[in-house]
């Protein structure tokens, strides 16, 4: 009776798992779902003579957005793919995609808000021509033209890769406009009106710069790139009083060949990054569980 009862208990397990693959492929409308072993993700979307540099799901997992330039940076472009009738559509530029280089995407975890980087003009006195963010909101179903999002004390330096929070709070890297000096900042938002940004105190072993962070709607973690001879994406808790704690470089099987632009799904079950050496020009979007990572705090 025991020996049957355990019978039973394993083919449960099973199938319980099959179950949830299933529905992970279902949702991602994927044939493979990575474990703590990062995979590709749709590199096929990616053109022959262009670099990827960021994917990001909506909060709903319906639509999915990525960066692509040429290999020159001379030239961002945001383009989606949507699902219809359980396929991904064809890719086309993103609602936001301008003439000008768009990078950087994140959504509001409600959905309803999309930020992102763009060298779009923002055509007010005083303010630089660089790299910027800029909104836009969903009303009644449909997308707002973006609007700039002023950072008062950091209208003359690049600011880009936006990841906001539940608490209306934003981050995001900032540098001098020869790209020296980056690191990451935030800035909270009150009344909708978003003050001076503060660098993040983050505790780390080594100065180093950093730059594409990505914070969980609570704030109770950062993902960020650091950068040395090489982007590696590391990972800080909150210290629950503005800071962060506990740094730590993510495992050596997603550290590999040089990482950034980290993306977690809403449900902070998959990280996205992006991964390739810096000269050899073939970079790809990898997914991975994260929960180890984010339990093992």
């Amino acid at each position: 009776m025991k020996k049957l009862l355990t019978i039973i208990l394993l083919t449960t397990v099973i199938l319980s798992c099959k179950n949830k693959i299933k529905n992970i492929k279902t949702r991602f409308l994927v044939n493979e779902v990575p474990n703590n072993i990062p995979i590709d993700f749709k590199q096929d979307l990616v053109p022959n003579d262009k670099l990827i540099h960021k994917g990001a799901f909506s909060p709903n997992l319906e639509e999915y957005y990525y960066t692509i330039s040429d290999k020159n940076f001379k030239q961002f472009d945001v383009y989606v793919i949507k699902k219809h009738n359980g396929k991904w559509s064809e890719p086309n530029r993103a609602f936001f995609n301008s003439t000008y280089s768009d990078h950087g995407m994140s959504f509001s975890p409600n959905g309803n808000s999309i930020y992102f980087s763009s060298t779009r003009p923002v055509n007010i006195d005083g303010i630089s021509s660089t790299w910027h963010i800029w909104k836009s909101d969903k009303v009644n179903g449909k997308w707002n033209e973006p609007i700039f999002i002023d950072i008062p004390n950091l209208r003359n330096r690049l600011v880009s890769h936006p990841t906001i929070a539940n608490s209306g709070t934003i981050y995001f890297h900032s540098s001098n406009l020869d790209y020296s000096e980056m690191d990451i900042y935030f800035s909270k938002q009150v009344n909708g009106v978003f003050e001076d940004a503060k660098k993040t105190s983050i505790s780390v072993n080594s100065k180093v710069r950093r730059c594409t962070p990505y914070v969980s709607p609570e704030e109770d973690y950062m993902i960020f790139a650091s950068i040395g001879n090489q982007l590696d994406l590391m990972i800080s808790f909150s210290d629950g009083n503005g800071g962060w704690k506990n740094t730590k470089k993510l495992n050596n099987k997603i550290n590999d060949m040089g990482q950034g632009n980290p993306y977690v799904t809403s449900d902070s079950k998959f990280l996205f990054f992006t991964t390739g050496e810096h000269l050899e020009k073939k970079w790809k979007v990898k997914w991975v569980n994260i929960e180890f990572e984010l339990k093992n705090n």
